[in-house]
């Protein structure tokens, strides 16, 4: 790394990088972090478990469409929260050790299934349900994909 040399007159060198309190400035520092290891640990396993309550609610409310609430809409609720809360752990514990285009694949493929089974669960036509889904999975593969591919190298590391 070539360090900046100040020429006369406090202009540094063209074609060299300045330093700034003893770093080069074109490299980003990261934001510290506020959380310790065990609230980092603690939020893999709360988030994914709330996320996956507020979705088997509103599978369960769907499914019922304003009517009474049943003992299998409750275990539909219940079983949907489940299944969400662990593939959504899932993807966080085995996402980060993949490539980033199979890691963007991951959540494209869970997020799009979990909108597709709530959006069926409206009662709406299958059709525009797999359509709306394969929209809105792009729409995730793109996001993801970008995120992944200027925050990663070609093997899933994060770079600064």
């Amino acid at each position: 790394m070539a360090h900046a040399t100040p020429a006369p007159g406090g202009m540094s060198r063209p074609g060299r990088t300045p330093e700034v309190e003893g770093r080069a400035s074109d490299v980003r520092a990261r934001p510290p972090d506020v959380f310790d290891a065990r609230t980092h640990k603690l939020a893999r396993i709360v988030v994914p478990v709330v996320l996956g309550l507020v979705y088997g609610y509103w599978v369960a409310a769907n499914n019922r469409s304003g009517g009474p609430i049943t003992g299998w809409n409750l275990l539909l609720g219940f079983v949907s929260a489940l299944v969400f809360a662990v593939l959504c752990m899932a993807l966080l514990a085995l996402g980060p050790r993949m490539i980033r285009e199979a890691h963007a694949l991951l959540w494209t493929a869970f997020v799009g299934c979990a909108f597709g089974f709530l959006y069926a669960q409206s009662g709406r036509p299958v059709l525009r349900t797999i359509l709306i889904s394969l929209l809105i999975a792009a729409a995730t593969f793109i996001a993801f994909f970008y995120r992944y591919y200027t925050r990663e190298d070609a093997f899933g590391r994060r770079i600064r």
